[in-house]
């Protein structure tokens, strides 16, 4: 996948073959997304053309809702998973407040029509854009058809009779609900982060932790512990892991993510590992001694190695 700017979308010397385009937040690359890639890919393959994504960065809700601890993945993330869904140009727009203030015809003339070969657009079925999401897809049809552009809109993708879409995502990680969420995605939710120092408790206990600082915009699933397994190096290991504020010790309203790898016991300070959720096992909770607390990390751990061994 080649990430090209406007610029080079525009020009005649860009490609030879036709391009089919998508536009989208694409935020998770969820199932609905995957099989809207799916249909696009398969068309292009027939019709001897290439496909074309054009996303945004940052996110609009960070604009225009000033949202944080908000997006499914990282933009870095989002490249990877476009990638692996067989797109080959992306184009990440830079939305600012003026950008946001662009109307949907504008915004076609200037950012879609004057794409070279461009041949088909391929839309979500609740596909809305411009200045307050004034423009929808009977606007794209309308504009399309008075330049001999082709249009294909998506419907409804549902799992299990539930509507897939990157907000029922979110409010399933909000929730602590992340098998569903996985479910939804096609893979494990997960977050990546960097591993740093800690207080050093878990280890005093007997449970060391790797702590993890992570991306300030990725959303977080609900204070509590989860059954995980955890990436380090191209290998996985089973794992549990808290978040939250660590009310046992402290009243600090900082949100940790700290996760406890079965059977692991080397030093990866400064190393990056990505946290799997599998399963919400119990809300965050304040222990009146440690030993409590030791006792039900104990109880933790068992049932993660009982699900690992199903």
């Amino acid at each position: 996948m080649k990430i090209v700017s406007l610029e080079e979308l525009m020009s005649e010397s860009f490609t030879s073959k036709k391009l089919g385009m998508t536009i989208g937040n694409f935020d998770g690359v969820h199932l609905g997304h995957q099989q809207l890639l799916s249909q696009i890919k398969e068309d292009c393959r027939v019709n001897d053309s290439e496909l074309l994504v054009i996303t945004f960065i940052p996110h609009p809700m960070k604009i225009l809702r000033a949202k944080r601890e908000f997006l499914i993945h990282s933009y870095k993330n989002r490249r990877l998973l476009l990638e692996n869904n067989g797109v080959d140009y992306l184009l990440e727009l830079d939305f600012t407040r003026d950008f946001s203030n662009i109307g949907p015809k504008e915004f076609l003339d200037d950012y879609v029509f004057n794409i070279k070969r461009l041949e088909s657009i391929y839309l979500g079925y609740d596909f809305s854009f411009g200045a307050n999401k004034k423009g929808d897809r009977e606007l794209v049809i309308e504009e399309c058809k008075k330049k001999s552009v082709r249009i294909e809109i998506q419907a409804e993708f549902k799992e299990s009779n539930e509507l897939v879409s990157s907000s029922v995502i979110r409010q399933k990680i909000e929730n602590g609900n992340v098998h569903r969420a996985s479910e939804f995605l096609g893979r494990p939710f997960t977050i990546s982060g960097t591993v740093v120092k800690g207080a050093g408790r878990g280890r005093q206990i007997g449970f060391p932790t790797a702590n993890i600082t992570f991306f300030e915009d990725k959303k977080i699933p609900k204070r509590g512990v989860y059954i995980t397994q955890t990436k380090f190096k191209d290998l996985h290991y089973y794992s549990v892991t808290n978040i939250g504020h660590n009310p046992t010790f402290t009243d600090s309203c900082t949100i940790n993510v700290e996760t406890f790898l079965l059977d692991f016991d080397n030093d990866i300070y400064g190393e990056t590992i990505e946290i799997g959720f599998i399963k919400h096992l119990r809300d965050e909770k304040k222990f009146l001694s440690v030993n409590e607390l030791v006792k039900q990390i104990g109880e933790d751990v068992l049932l993660a190695r009982d699900h690992f061994k199903k």
